[in-house]
């Protein structure tokens, strides 16, 4: 029972590289690099120092620890992670599983670049469990942390090695940009351990366990969030919530996907040309379903730039025809037959979703609207119909006080519907 660890390379000084960073990140057992690299202070997160024993060994590094649940740690991790590696030698070295999150080691996922903003040279460092059984790999599937260690521990002895690569020092261009420095080291590791890079990052794997936990297929959750967070300008805590929003969806449906009748059920509508248009804009490669990533980019691109806080005053103003600050079921039913082209539409059921009572207020739409944005394109299109008829009417008649008091002026639909429009 132990560990053979077989050490490659020259350990750098701290003046040379004041930062380690190691990688595959595969398991707990991977502090056995911090011991072979003269026990640098950590990168961490907070509740491994709370841990029995482990946690009063990481705490004698002086530890960098990070919360995941404090908006502000990231800002502090980074801004002591600068002041130690420019300290000049003053502090320890620190030492950085750059990935983020415990892999299977088939290949290395993307760097975060906390480790690479000082813009010091960095020291990789490569793990190597070279065994014919894998006992020590912990990822959110497989083995939990008592199978883990009762499996590696019946082993005679368990093999690492551990590589000290040559120090890396940033060019002026990666020391501006640090996840292009993050970039070139992953690489640089990846080829050294034979294995591929893929840009998924830590947060594609919490989409892989939150979908896993609402019994969806694991790769319904993995949307690639790195990309199309940077594209969209997305969050975790907006994905997380489309993703239950997705799941109550697809819970009746086969594969985590849906197709338009469960996507008409879920809206309350029937099934109708505007709403299979709707429908043809979330499935990106018109396989006939929707799975989790085009939901999450349909809604990103297609409704919430359209939900727009002016966009719902306007429809409000719409559904309202007798302007008395109050949409009736009747006056709901007019707009949507238009909207929809479906004359003997019955809106009674997705009436009483936004309102409990005979009529709706400003707020309760408004609350609707921002919490179903699916709807917005619905909006939108009736929009965009009565942009069109009055902009074809003639001149006298477009500026009639009853288009000007109700159905919203010109200027009104340039502002809050041309630009936000998204073709």
């Amino acid at each position: 029972m132990g560990f053979m660890v077989t050490v490659k390379g020259k350990i750098a000084s701290p003046l040379e590289a004041p930062i380690f960073v190691v990688a595959p990140h595969s398991t707990f057992f991977d502090g056995i690099a911090c011991v072979v690299a003269g026990l640098p202070s950590m990168v961490s997160r907070n509740e491994n120092a709370q841990t029995p024993l482990i946690g009063r060994l990481l705490r004698a590094v002086q530890p960098v620890l990070v919360s995941r649940v404090d908006p502000d740690s990231r800002k502090n991790t980074i801004n002591e992670i600068r002041k130690r590696a420019t300290s000049g030698g003053e502090w320890p070295q620190i030492l950085v599983f750059p990935e983020g999150t415990c892999t299977n080691r088939s290949c290395l996922i993307t760097f975060k670049p906390g480790a690479f903003i000082p813009g010091v040279p960095v020291q990789p460092i490569l793990l190597r469990y070279p065994n014919k059984l894998d006992t020590v790999t912990w990822t959110w599937q497989g083995y939990t942390f008592i199978q883990l260690c009762v499996l590696t521990f019946c082993q005679l002895f368990t093999k690492v090695e551990v590589e000290f690569m040559p120090v890396q020092a940033p060019s002026d261009e990666e020391k501006n940009d640090p996840v292009l420095f993050a970039s070139r080291i992953r690489n640089l590791m990846a080829e050294a351990l034979g294995i591929p890079v893929t840009d998924h990052t830590y947060e594609d794997c919490r989409l892989m366990i939150s979908a896993g936990q609402l019994t969806l297929p694991m790769e319904a959750g993995l949307v690639e969030f790195t990309k199309i967070s940077r594209k969209l300008k997305l969050d975790w805590d907006s994905i997380r919530k489309q993703l239950d929003e997705f799941a109550s969806i697809a819970s009746s449906s086969k594969g985590g996907r849906i197709g338009i009748e469960e996507f008409a059920e879920y809206l309350k509508l029937p099934v109708s040309d505007v709403l299979r248009q709707l429908f043809a804009l979330f499935d990106r490669n018109n396989d006939g379903s929707i799975d989790f990533r085009e939901y999450v980019i349909g809604l990103s691109v297609l409704c919430n730039p359209a939900n727009t806080e002016e966009i719902i005053q306007v429809a409000f103003k719409l559904f309202d025809v007798d302007e008395d600050g109050y949409i009736t079921e009747e006056e709901f039913c007019t707009i949507l037959q238009a909207s929809l082209g479906v004359p003997d539409l019955d809106v009674s059921g997705l009436f009483r979703e936004i309102s409990q009572g005979d009529s709706v207020s400003y707020e309760e739409f408004k609350s609707f609207a921002l919490k179903h944005p699916e709807y917005a394109k619905i909006f939108t299109t009736y929009l965009d119909l009565q942009t069109s008829h009055v902009f074809s009417l003639p001149d006298e008649v477009q500026t009639a006080p009853s288009l000007a008091s109700n159905k919203v002026s010109p200027e009104n639909h340039e502002e809050g519907i041309s630009d936000k429009k998204v073709d």
